[in-house]
């Protein structure tokens, strides 16, 4: 009897978080649940707690306006502060905004929080080997178009090069551009440098070499095909263009012709079938084929005869007659007809009316601007991460 008590007991104390919330029968903090798709992952996980309460601003508008202010908050923190150390407000900032905003989308502002937080420090030997700003770099670097921007930068000026995540992150980056002889020139730079920690940065360089030997080798005809000018239909080449692609093609050739060696193909003779009677059938059918007519398109005719098949007959429709409802043109415009009745939800017809008064006010519309300046500063960013930048800093 004891033992089956203690095994119940264990079975309680083991039940997973689904059970237990299954169990308590809460009628909130399922919204990771329903909200799973749009959550951006994160290396360092998320609370679960925080995810739930952030998730509710899809169906709450009070909840989204205190995200909002909260982030106007931490903004305002930073401009405050006054301590030792100045990136730590910065941190804080960026890492709520990753906490409260799961998507991470434009409205977030978490690209433009990247970019003002490393403009603001990229010129202060401080933190120029701190590996808290290296990363806020690199997560910058992943959120743009182009990445090899950013470690061109880093490298330029000299940020981060004590530590083995920026030689390992820059040379990921260039070999998924398959320049693998860059990457493998930075990864021996890291390794030269005695970048920290040295065996992590050694135990990825070995997985780069192992998957540079299994890729397959390019031919020798893809690396010609390669190195010959890239152009569009139309356009012509110029004659040195013309002379180098002339010269590959040749040279191609006579490597074929010299692997083929001594072969030798043997001629083949294949009898071509020939109708003896083509000739008088050609001649019986078509008597008139070597002889045409060169007065026949003289004289085109009149107007209407050329366009005699465009004058069709108008003609009366009586092969169908619409049925006529009785009593329809009868009927008064005053006269009384059954109406069928529109179901409306009152929850969503309160909810609409809640989101149309507060449209109205000039709090939201001021939110709404500022969306629309984060995503448009977002998309700038994307596609150019440094336009902020002097240009005396920006690598040539």
């Amino acid at each position: 009897m004891m033992a089956d008590i203690g095994t119940e007991i264990e079975k309680v104390e083991m039940l997973d978080p689904e059970t237990e919330f299954l169990a308590s029968k809460r009628e909130t903090g399922n919204e990771w649940e329903l909200y799973k798709e749009n959550v951006r992952p994160l290396k360092r996980g998320r609370k679960i707690a925080i995810l739930n309460d952030a998730l509710k601003a899809h169906n709450d508008n009070d909840i989204k306006k205190s995200l909002f202010d909260q982030r106007r908050r931490l903004i305002q923190a930073i401009d405050e502060y006054k301590g030792e150390d100045p990136l730590h407000p910065w941190l804080e900032c960026i890492k709520w905004v990753q906490e409260a905003f799961p998507p991470g989308g434009d409205c977030s502002g978490l690209v433009v929080m990247y970019e003002q937080c490393v403009r603001t420090f990229w010129h202060s030997d401080r933190y120029k080997d701190d590996l808290r700003y290296l990363k806020v770099w690199l997560e910058y670097a992943e959120n743009c178009a182009d990445a090899q921007v950013i470690y061109s930068f880093l490298d330029a000026n000299e940020i981060g090069k004590t530590h083995s995540v920026f030689y390992i992150s820059y040379a990921l980056v260039m070999e998924s551009k398959n320049k693998m002889k860059a990457a493998n020139e930075i990864f021996n730079l890291g390794i030269s440098r005695n970048a920290l920690p040295i065996e992590k940065l050694k135990d990825a360089y070995r997985k780069f070499i192992a998957r540079s030997m299994s890729r397959p080798k390019a031919s020798e005809e893809d690396s010609t095909e390669k190195r010959l000018p890239i152009r569009s239909f139309g356009t012509v080449l110029s004659r040195g263009e013309n002379r180098m692609q002339t010269l590959d093609s040749s040279d191609l050739s006579r490597k074929d012709s010299k692997a083929k060696g001594d072969r030798v193909l043997a001629p083949i003779n294949i009898n071509i079938y020939k109708d003896s009677n083509s000739a008088d059938i050609g001649s019986h059918h078509h008597p008139d084929v070597s002889k045409p007519d060169v007065n026949s398109w003289h004289s085109l005719g009149p107007r209407a005869e050329r366009n005699k098949e465009n004058n069709a007959i108008p003609t009366k429709w009586r092969s169908y007659k619409i049925p006529q409802r009785p009593g329809s043109r009868t009927r008064g415009a005053g006269a009384s007809s059954a109406c069928i009745e529109v179901f409306v939800d009152e929850e969503c017809e309160e909810t609409h009316r809640k989101n149309v008064e507060s449209a109205k006010s000039s709090a939201l519309q001021l939110r709404q601007e500022e969306e629309r300046a984060l995503k448009r500063e977002t998309d700038l960013l994307r596609e150019d991460p440094l336009r902020n930048f002097p240009s005396n800093s920006l690598p040539r």
